[in-house]
């Protein structure tokens, strides 16, 4: 009993030491989310201390927390929705149920999680692909990939590609009736970074019949070799996401250890041989000059990690390394950026890159906007944010494809 107390005791202070932390002038949602900030720093700090106790290992007990949020598949009188597999690989589909002369579009969808955590099971995705199918009468895909670490690098990019080659099919499209010139990838997050890896890796296979028309990113992360961006500084104490947390999260997705974490807090987690990789992230050249600020760009230290692990220079983990001529066959994009995100620079370098290879690109920033919110779209939490997003990215998605 007198643990419990101070398991509480303890819990309360830490929510009012984190509650009380100054959020941004003029962000959305002020108060809602300093609530849902203090929680999850609790949540991560717990999270710490029961992998330091060698209770549960760190990601084990964020996906404890979020499984409350995963829902069964429920149908309606607009959606037939079911749990299936493409490939061995669980998805969940959601199909219009109203008669239609023509074929429809279809959206796939990566969750965000940082490839460690997250479903698409999650009653917040349930909300937005459920939502993206009704007002698109579209045929949409959730998939749930396998998560590390157990499941590290490549196995997620290999289930999510596996599941849209197998989508792409003919067959599968007659099955569920869909316009093989109207598909879309989609995701946020390090869904987005799935998403811009499946497009890049498929515009480029000759095999690959019926080609994607677009690509829909939010927030995404989209490299993995310089963390000392400046939206990294200026936002490593979150709101939602911080720094540290991103850096536990992918040091646990391509090779698990503190050695690999620390680095990459240090920005010395690369090998001499990634030098010339740095000219495609390089942010003093593609950051508008209003993102840019009072930093000045510095190269990162190269070969400090004993190890050197090939995984960070690897196109499929940090999209933003693809070649001017492997980005120029890319399809129309979406991408959402948000001010208050750690991963805001990495969208806006995309942008930059794709519009200078002339790729269409639909780009919206929101200033007062932060990472993550799409994971609080429902009840208890409502964020009109996340609410914002859904809709920009739906009627985007309603007039492109």
């Amino acid at each position: 009993m007198g643990y419990r107390t101070l398991f509480f005791a303890l819990s309360f202070i830490l929510f009012a030491y984190y509650i009380y932390i100054p959020m941004p002038e003029g962000i959305d949602d002020r108060w809602k989310l300093a609530v849902i900030d203090a929680a999850i720093k609790i949540a991560s700090n717990l999270a710490e201390l029961t992998e330091a106790m060698g209770l549960m290992k760190y990601e084990e007990f964020l996906r404890s927390i979020m499984n409350l949020q995963l829902i069964n598949p429920i149908s309606d009188e607009n959606l037939t929705v079911i749990d299936v597999d493409f490939r061995d690989i669980p998805v969940r589909l959601y199909l219009p149920k109203r008669t239609s002369e023509r074929q429809r579009p279809a959206v796939i969808y990566f969750h965000g999680g940082g490839f460690v955590i997250g479903s698409c099971k999650m009653s917040s995705y349930d909300f937005l692909n459920r939502w993206t199918a009704m007002k698109l009468d579209a045929v949409v895909v959730g998939v749930d990939h396998r998560l590390a670490p157990k499941y590290p690098f490549p196995i997620a990019f290999e289930d999510s590609i596996s599941v849209v080659k197998f989508f792409l099919q003919s067959t599968v499209l007659a099955k569920y009736k869909v316009d093989p010139a109207r598909i879309c990838v989609s995701g946020d997050s390090s869904g987005g970074t799935l998403a811009a890896a499946v497009s890049l890796m498929l515009q480029s296979d000759p095999e690959i019949k019926n080609k994607l028309k677009a690509q829909a990113l939010i927030s995404p992360g989209l490299q993995l070799i310089d963390s000392f961006m400046p939206s990294h500084q200026l936002y490593q104490h979150g709101p939602l996401l911080t720094r540290a947390v991103a850096a536990k999260l992918i040091s646990r997705f391509v090779s698990e250890g503190k050695m690999l974490y620390q680095a990459i807090m240090k920005n010395q987690h690369m090998p001499e041989e990634s030098r010339p990789l740095f000219k495609f992230v390089n942010w003093s050249t593609f950051l508008p000059e209003k993102y840019k600020k009072n930093h000045i760009y510095t190269e990162p230290i190269l070969g400090k990690l004993n190890v050197s692990n090939p995984n960070f220079m690897d196109s499929r983990v940090s999209p933003l390394l693809a070649t001017d001529a492997q980005l120029q066959k890319l399809q129309l994009t979406y991408l959402l950026t948000c001010e208050h995100d750690i991963l805001r620079d990495d969208g806006l370098i995309y942008v930059a890159r794709l519009r200078k290879v002339g790729v269409q690109v639909t780009h919206d920033h929101l200033e007062n906007g932060y990472h993550g919110a799409l994971s609080f779209a429902t009840a208890p939490f409502n964020l009109n944010l996340a609410l914002k997003i859904r809709d920009k990215y739906t009627s985007w998605l309603k007039n492109n494809l």
